[in-house]
């Protein structure tokens, strides 16, 4: 009988670093960030991890989930970008990251290192069974939607992560599906 996981990635809700257009340090949670959780009833699940930093720790607990931190659904590491707002990048240092996936001008993570990193817990995850819960960050779904769909790195910008939304995955036999609903 084959292993069945059912991965629900869950991205954090809104931060002032979202509003300020600014790269995220360890923010917290905004006001708008705990209204939209209002609006959302946790999943049925019987595992749930979290990302290390603060936001994403406050909405698994607003949402009164009890969670184990994983550092592999850490956020993308932005390197002397972090807490900056993105008008303060020079604009070839940010058009390179946002163009060479293996860039990393900022001293951070590349988009390439991010994938490299998502596909590892991928298949880490792949081996176990039931119904796991992630709260993460846009740009570790999107990595995993990326990887999930054996799609290439260019598609990684191309894949839209709003706060509180929630993707599903399924793993079968270590293949992973993507699940609309």
């Amino acid at each position: 009988m084959s292993l069945v996981l059912r991965l629900l990635l869950l991205a954090h809700a809104s931060t002032d670093a979202v509003a300020d257009v600014r790269f995220p340090a360890d923010d917290p949670l905004s006001d708008r960030g705990r209204r939209e959780l209002r609006r959302v009833h946790a999943p049925a699940v019987d595992h749930t991890l979290t990302a290390p930093e603060r936001c994403t720790v406050e909405t698994a607990a607003a949402l009164g989930m009890r969670a184990e931190p994983d550092a592999a659904l850490r956020e993308l590491d932005y390197g002397t970008w972090t807490g900056r707002p993105m008008s303060a990048v020079p604009e070839a240092d940010l058009a390179a990251w946002l163009t060479d996936p293996h860039a990393a001008p900022h001293g951070g993570e590349s988009i390439a290192t991010l994938l490299a990193r998502t596909r590892c817990w991928l298949d880490t995850m792949a081996g176990r069974s039931g119904r796991w819960l992630a709260v993460t960050h846009p740009s570790v779904v999107r990595a995993a939607t990326v990887c999930a769909l054996g799609a290439p790195v260019s598609a990684f910008w191309r894949v839209d992560v709003r706060p509180v939304t929630i993707t599903r995955l399924h793993a079968r036999d270590g293949r992973w599906t993507l699940r609309l609903s």
